[in-house]
C-alpha cells in the first residue's frame, strides 16, 4: 500500500493511493512528493456547492492542493485515467487529478465532500466530457478537509491559502 501524507496549517490527513485502478496518475504524484514539489503549496482552490450554486455549472463540494504555483504550474501530458478506465468513481473522500485537457496534468490534486458524478467519464462539469482521473482516497484526517471546505471564499480561488507545509509519499518502491 502507498500514501500521500499531508501536512496543512489545520492538520494532516492521508491518501491512499491507488495503483491497482489508475498506476500512471498515482506514479505522477508519488513523484512530485518524493521531489519536494509540494513544499509550500496549499489548498488554494476550495468550490462549495453552498457559496457557489448559480455561479458554477454543475456545482460540487471539493477541496484542491497544489503547489506554491498553484493553477499557474508548467502543464505535464500523462495518461489520461478516467473513470471508465479505471472504475473508480468521484465518491466522498475520493481524491482526484486536477487537469486541463485529457491527460493535461498540473501539481494539484482535489478531494471530494460527496459523491460527484459529473466528475466522472461523461459527467457534465468539464465540457469535454471526459471527466478527471481519481486516484486515490482519503484515508485519515477527514475532519482537516471539511474544516478547510468551511473556509471557502466568495470566489472559488482563495485570497488567504491555506498552507500545506509538505506532502510525503509514504509506500514501497513505486506506487
Amino acid at each position: 500500500m502507498a500514501f500521500l501524507d499531508v501536512a496543512t496549517e489545520l492538520g494532516r490527513f492521508s491518501v491512499m493511493l491507488r495503483p491497482d485502478a489508475a498506476p500512471v496518475t498515482c506514479e505522477y504524484f508519488a513523484s512530485l512528493a518524493r521531489n519536494g514539489t509540494f513544499r509550500d503549496g496549499s489548498i488554494f482552490r476550495i468550490v462549495s456547492t453552498s457559496r457557489h450554486a448559480g455561479v458554477e455549472a454543475n456545482p460540487i463540494d471539493v477541496v484542491q492542493v497544489g503547489t506554491a504555483a498553484g493553477m499557474d504550474e508548467q502543464r505535464t501530458r500523462i495518461q489520461h485515467e478516467h473513470t471508465a478506465l479505471t472504475s473508480l468513481r468521484h465518491e466522498r473522500w475520493v481524491v482526484s487529478a486536477a487537469r486541463f485537457e485529457p491527460g493535461e496534468v498540473y501539481g494539484s490534486f482535489f478531494v471530494c465532500l460527496q459523491r460527484e458524478p459529473a466528475l466522472d467519464f461523461g459527467g457534465g462539469r468539464h465540457i469535454d466530457g471526459y471527466g478527471f482521473a481519481a486516484f486515490g482516497s482519503v484515508v485519515s484526517g477527514h475532519e482537516v478537509i471539511e474544516r478547510a471546505h468551511f473556509r471557502a471564499e466568495e470566489d472559488t480561488c482563495l485570497t488567504t491559502r491555506i498552507a500545506v507545509t509538505e506532502i510525503l509519499y509514504r509506500g514501497g518502491g513505486q506506487p
